[in-house]
């Protein structure tokens, strides 16, 4: 057996790398093959590093697009939570104008409070309420609720709110302060 160098082999490379790929032979041609090899392993490993911070980044953008999604929950727990203890504080004077017989269905025989204490009820005066509040209480949202005050006149308002408000009150809007106060009928 012979100790024969293998043939060359040939690779066809793109037209732009051909000087590069000469220059790649001419450095291992004068003996730097293993710092060649050194200088493109070092290149690798900072293109798989570039690699590993691209994927590090794009795991803080989620990261972050969960937290801001969470914030965003939380936020909107508080709302409900304030919406609740304002229906609890209406069911509330609700249950104490029934149990002072107010509203007793025409029984005329006084009725005995499930309380176990006694107190005057004074009736509950609506003196305004805010644009949220008032949409609210008529069952529309406030967008719908400030429609129809900029699309109908004055009095149009008054009729549309009194047919759905529970209690049958007509309302005004005031622009001085943004607030809606009850018309007297």
């Amino acid at each position: 057996m012979t100790n024969k160098t293998p043939p060359s082999e040939m690779i066809r490379v793109p037209t732009v790398l051909i000087p590069i790929v000469r220059n790649l032979a001419k450095i291992h041609r004068d003996g730097h093959t293993t710092d060649l090899l050194q200088a493109l392993q070092l290149l690798i490993a900072q293109f798989d590093s570039s690699a590993k911070l691209a994927a590090t980044t794009e795991l803080q953008q989620v990261e972050e697009k969960l937290e801001s999604l969470k914030t965003h929950l939380c936020q909107q727990d508080e709302q409900v939570d304030s919406k609740l203890e304002i229906l609890g504080k209406q069911l509330e004077k609700i249950e104490r104008a029934l149990a002072s017989g107010k509203y007793g269905g025409g029984n005329s025989k006084p009725r005995r409070s499930g309380y176990p204490y006694q107190y005057q009820q004074q009736p509950v005066e609506i003196t305004s309420f805010a644009p949220q509040n008032l949409a609210q209480r008529l069952g529309v949202t406030q967008q719908s609720l400030t429609t129809e005050w900029e699309t109908k006149t004055e009095q149009e308002f008054i009729r549309w709110s009194r047919n759905r408000d529970p209690s049958s009150l007509g309302w005004k809007f005031q622009p001085q302060d943004g607030l809606y106060y009850p018309v007297k009928q």
